[in-house]
């Protein structure tokens, strides 16, 4: 046996400084594996076969002459699938989405759906077959059309109530000096991660082990245990390098196809998506149509708001993207009223993007306010400032630390916006018209409940698991960091295992909510670990493990409004004779928590700036009306941001700890790109003079503005 000792008071700490990913080098080198690269004996390859009509359903389908070509191990479709259950409760109260439910009916809901698997020795052989298998359809009227006037919206709620109401909105709008009122639109948006969705399974002595890129472990685990109806324990999930997830890999279409296949073949099944299949099959950010109504007094305080979003969702299951909800917490008024309404059209399922309500909700409000602003002839920081609310407008709760004020002056200074000329169209360089925008950010703060172990070895090291998720974000060094300052170690001294569903349950990588819920577990587990090592006890060759269970510690938090808080900041070039539109610099400035690690917090929120200006002047997701399905699904035809159109791109934040957590953090992963579009929006403005309420800001309605067309 060997004593361990860990570290003194004195020893550095490692949250707070800059650290390289620990798992850098093994990314760079090829080491690293990912779900579609791990290698198994006897493994098989599925490919999806999917829907060429948008409505209707399966007639018959051709397999004899696809069973004999060469390879093919087996076609699964709805006449000979496994039966999955689909009457349960799953993660946090929800019901299964009807669409992991594969291959149970004849019925088409939209183009894309899945219809067959086909399943070969290898990939080149189940892509031609599946390419080749005929299906027959009986075809139904579709409608995939969505606009925010249709009278068939409805509201709904999703992870937040669908209305909220105080006020006298009418009254209050009707005795107001100064009015807004305004349409703004958003289109369908997809988050392509540059890793595709992938996943394997196999049955080993009676247990289902699935390699997969997902953004949860226990999350997947669980649900597959509940559709195959198997034991909990009999499931185990595995998901260490994930090439980017943005809210789309939960649980999909190809991870119960593959468990499908690998429990009749009884050997490693495969199924990877292509890009275009993602498309279809990955979920994204529905398009928007939002109206906001603003009263205020001449000096911009305001009376009334209104903020009212209508988003699509599937016939297949309903998925609200909560764009009113940022108005619940940014700006209150006497009378404010907000709501969420959807449209049911034949479409796949929209789902969680990257700030899902806040991204498209913040362009729309921070719009508003700008033109609010414009009327008043007040500045739009000063408006901002002046309308700053002491507790949740419709909670009524306190903010647990608001420090957005902070953050628009920090980053006023940097910015210089106290040169900035206030009149729109009067700054030029050459053929260039110039202007400059502001918007807020906000993204809510949470935790959730996690579990986590420590083991102190015998060899001075220490071995922390928990089922967190780094997809991209750089958690698995975070939290590295927080488990060597909780021991009172270097942090070389850490072994960070992650991503295994066996670790127990834990929060996925979503919300914003990761790495502080993780932290928490970290911390706790590291931190009880390092008291009985204090006492002097002799580690034995298996090491000394303490497990921890954050649950009760986050039920006892107090009622608050928690959330991270940011000033975005934008330069734009625009050229009105061609419509190009330039974004030459951003500024954010967070209130996001205490910094664990500035190093990997910093891409973080330069990345979601970065995707607001992907959002404000590229991305564009059109859907033609006699097919049904997109037009160009695939990264060619979906324009992103790239290298020339981020000339320069600065984050940074303010002094925030969160005197809540035991770590002082919020999270930042999702507060970088809210308000992005619409300073960027508000940028154009002031160079053109023109407003632009429908994104993105394409050249050809730079150019319709600039030949008198009505504002956009």
């Amino acid at each position: 046996m060997t004593a361990v000792t860990t570290g003194t008071p004195a020893q550095a700490p490692s949250v707070g400084t800059g650290h390289t990913r620990v798992e850098g080098r093994d990314k760079v080198t090829g080491a690293a594996r990912y779900a579609g690269e791990v290698p198994f004996a006897g493994l098989a390859h599925g490919w999806l076969v999917l829907s060429t009509i948008a409505r209707g359903r399966i007639s018959a389908l051709d397999t004899e002459p696809v069973l004999a070509m060469p390879g093919v191990l087996a076609v699964l479709d709805h006449r000979n699938a496994l039966r999955l259950e689909t009457d349960y409760t799953g993660l946090m109260g929800m019901r299964p989405d009807p669409t992991w439910a594969v291959f149970q009916h004849d019925r088409v809901p939209h183009r894309g759906w899945p219809v067959a698997l086909v399943v070969a020795e290898t990939s080149e052989q189940a892509r031609e077959a599946a390419e080749a298998l005929v299906v027959h359809y009986e075809q139904e009227p579709h409608d995939v059309e969505f606009t925010g006037e249709r009278p068939d919206a409805y509201p709904l709620d999703g992870h937040m109530p669908a209305v909220t109401q105080k006020g006298d909105l009418d009254a209050a709008l009707a005795s107001s000096p100064v009015v807004v009122d305004a349409e703004y639109t958003t289109p369908e948006e997809h988050h392509n991660p540059m890793e595709p969705h992938a996943a394997t399974a196999r049955w080993d002595g009676g247990q289902l082990e699935v390699i997969d890129s997902n953004q949860g472990v226990t999350w997947v685990a669980g649900e597959l245990a509940n559709l195959f109806s198997l034991d909990p324990a009999s499931v185990r999930v595995r998901s260490e390098h994930v090439g980017g997830g943005f809210g789309s890999k939960g649980v999909r279409a190809h991870q119960v196809a593959a468990v499908m296949a690998a429990t009749v073949l009884q050997r490693p099944v495969r199924v990877v998506l292509t890009r275009r299949q993602m498309f279809s099959l990955a979920g994204y950010r529905s398009p928007t149509t939002q109206r906001v109504r603003l009263g205020a007094d001449t000096d911009g305080r305001l009376r009334a708001l209104e903020h009212s979003a209508v988003s699509a969702t599937s016939t297949v299951y309903e998925f609200v993207e909560p764009s009113a909800g940022v108005a619940r917490v940014m700006y209150d008024a006497e009378a404010h009223h907000t709501a969420n309404r959807l449209v049911r059209l034949d479409v796949p399922s929209p789902t969680f993007m990257r700030a899902p309500g806040e991204a498209p909700g913040s362009f729309a409000l921070e719009a508003a306010l700008d033109e609010l602003a414009e009327k008043c002839g007040v500045d739009p920081i000063e408006l901002r400032l002046r309308n700053e609310p002491d507790k949740g407008p419709v909670s009524g709760l306190p903010f647990a630390g608001r420090n957005l004020a902070a953050c628009f002056r920090e980053g006023a200074r940097r910015f210089g916006w106290a040169d900035r000329d206030p009149r729109p169209g009067v700054r030029r360089d050459g053929r260039w018209l110039l202007g400059t925008g502001t918007a807020a950010a906000s993204f809510p703060a949470g935790a959730a409940p996690s579990t986590a172990a420590a083991t102190a070895l015998p060899d001075g090291t220490f071995t922390v698991r928990i089922s967190a998720a780094d997809i991209g974000t750089g958690a698995r060094t975070a939290l590295t960091l927080v488990a060597a300052d909780a021991l009172q170690v270097p942090p070389e001294r850490i072994r960070m295992r992650i991503g295994d569903s066996a670790f127990g349950p834990a929060m996925i990588a979503g919300g914003s909510m990761g790495t502080r819920s993780w932290s928490w577990a970290v911390r706790a587990a590291a931190g009880e670990l390092r008291e009985r090592l204090a006492l002097g006890a002799d580690i034995p060759p298996e090491g000394i493990t303490v497990r921890t269970n954050t649950a009760e510690a986050i039920a006892a938090l107090p009622p608050a409004e928690r959330h991270s808080f940011g000033a975005q900041f934008a330069e734009v070039a625009v050229d009105v004779g061609t419509g190009e539109v330039r974004v030459r610099r951003m500024l954010g400035v967070f209130a996001a928590g205490r910094i664990i690690n500035p190093l990997t917090a910093r891409n973080q929120l330069r990345g979601g700036m970065i995707w607001g200006i992907s959002m404000a002047l590229h991305e564009e997701a059109v859907r033609d009306r006699a097919s049904g399905g997109h037009v160009g699904a695939d990264l060619a035809g979906y324009h992103v941001a790239t290298h020339a159109d981020v000339p320069r791109v600065e984050a940074d934040w303010i002094d925030d700890t969160d005197p809540d957590d035991p770590v002082g953090i919020k999270g930042i992963g999702e507060v970088g790109i809210v308000g992005a579009a619409a300073a960027i929006a508000n940028a154009v403005w002031h160079a053109t003079g023109v407003r632009h309420r429908a994104l993105p800001i394409r050249p050809d309605r730079i150019l319709s503005a600039a030949a008198g067309a009505p504002d956009a």
